[in-house]
């Protein structure tokens, strides 16, 4: 059997026939966003796809996931995973395939729908992955297996794949890989070892107060100063809670209380995120949230115990040693000085739920979706943070090329790291 990267030069000797109708197939995903856990038509279309190269498929795994497996004889089995899903955010790229799609969300709203965080990227360099390893099953031995994750978004999607029995309809696994598309020049690859993306949780707090006329404050009890009192004193749990060199983040994101100028409401509700790196900062934040909480709600004389509920939580992204290594040995090899070292990063990903629910090692990568002349010339001035759109923007929009390419690439050539060793 050829080495790695021999066998990768091989494989993707075919990329620009599946540039043909990868970088159409790219433009259709982004024109047809589809929300969490309604990614009927892309799983449809990935499915399709995954059996016209020959692989066994599995649909509607917890949902709309869908697995492509690929047999070649004896070896490894590698896991390659894409999520599938889009957000509610109006499209404002300007693009001529921009999205003009419509949806109704999980509470009934009609919504704007835009591939905005970049996973049909992910949708379509997998599946020109998935081609390329099918047709160069000469230069490779082991099993191939294509995941394509519902939901992400709302952090359930990997965990409903695995609570659907995912373990028990692929073969068993000997790594999973990842990877996402970043506001980074384009063509540029790299991972790092351990702590990559940040754990998040979100923490809905409902503090009560007692209702009166606006003329008679002291009849009441203000929810409104009552939460203002938390907003600023929550502020001291990173700054004076957490030690300098651990890295968190707290964001109040929203705040809802009463309905006339004249009326002091009877409660507030508060939307809270944390991003944390260790379970010990997790744990002590969530606490640390609770105690100044239950605290401002007593120096209130608040009527009511305040009510928590936390929702959308993401694990961390903890990237093992050995195999982190492994792929960014074969990234250097193959991509040069391409590849770079990821920083770590306080998005965070559900994508760890399945090489945890398999009982298997992972890296997750990101490549860059940024035209690269832009992203220096912004570079220069200092202004990136202003000029270059992120993740969840309404304007961020991965140039097509080399993006497709290097993504493409990427998932063969760590794939090939176990499939075709030296």
């Amino acid at each position: 059997m050829r080495h790695s990267r021999a066998a990768a030069d091989a494989v993707l000797d075919g990329l620009a026939h599946v540039r043909d109708w990868q970088q159409d197939f790219y433009r259709d995903l982004h024109r047809h966003p589809e929300l969490s856990h309604r990614e009927v038509d892309t799983a449809r279309k990935v499915a399709e796809r995954l059996r016209e190269f020959g692989y066994e498929v599995h649909d509607g795994i917890g949902g709309t996931g869908v697995v492509g497996v690929l047999r070649n004889g004896v070896g490894p089995a590698v896991l390659l995973r894409a999520d599938m899903d889009a957000l509610p955010v109006e499209e404002a790229t300007g693009l001529d395939y921009a999205s003009t799609v419509r949806a109704t969300d999980a509470d009934g709203n009609e919504v704007p729908v835009m591939h905005a965080c970049g996973h049909d990227v992910h949708v379509a360099a997998l599946l020109g992955a998935a081609e390329l390893l099918a047709e160069g099953t000469d230069h490779w031995g082991g099993t191939v297996v294509a995941l394509f994750q519902p939901a992400e978004e709302t952090s359930d999607g990997a965990r409903a794949m695995v609570d659907d029995g995912l373990a028990e309809l692929i073969p068993g696994v000997d790594v999973a890989l990842a990877q996402h598309v970043l506001p980074a020049p384009a063509g540029r690859v790299g991972t790092a070892a351990g702590p990559l993306l940040s754990a998040a949780d979100s923490m809905r707090v409902t503090v009560y107060g007692r209702g009166a006329h606006g003329s008679m404050p002291q009849a009441a009890v203000d929810p409104v100063v009552l939460a203002a009192m938390i907003v600023v004193r929550l502020q001291t749990i990173v700054s004076r809670e957490v030690a300098p060199g651990d890295s968190a983040v707290l964001t109040v994101g929203s705040i809802q209380a009463g309905s006339k100028s004249n009326v002091i409401p009877d409660r507030a509700v508060l939307q809270l995120n944390i991003r944390t790196y260790s379970e010990q900062t997790r744990t002590a934040m969530l606490d640390a949230i609770r105690r100044i909480v239950t605290a401002e709600c007593e120096a209130s004389d608040s009527p009511r115990e305040p009510e928590f509920d936390i929702f959308d939580r993401f694990p961390l992204t903890d990237n093992d040693t050995a195999t982190t290594e492994r792929v960014s040995d074969a990234f250097t090899t193959f991509f040069g000085d391409r590849c770079q070292p990821m920083p770590q990063q306080t998005a965070s990903e559900d994508f760890s739920e399945i090489p945890a629910a398999l009982g298997v090692p992972y890296t997750y990568w990101g490549l860059g979706g940024i035209e690269p002349a832009a992203y220096q010339e912004a570079a220069k001035r200092g202004r990136i943070d202003q000029e270059i759109p992120v993740n969840h923007s309404p304007t961020f929009a991965p140039v097509i090329q080399p993006t497709l390419d290097t993504g493409t690439q990427a998932l063969v050539v760590a794939a090939l790291a176990w499939l075709a060793p030296e």
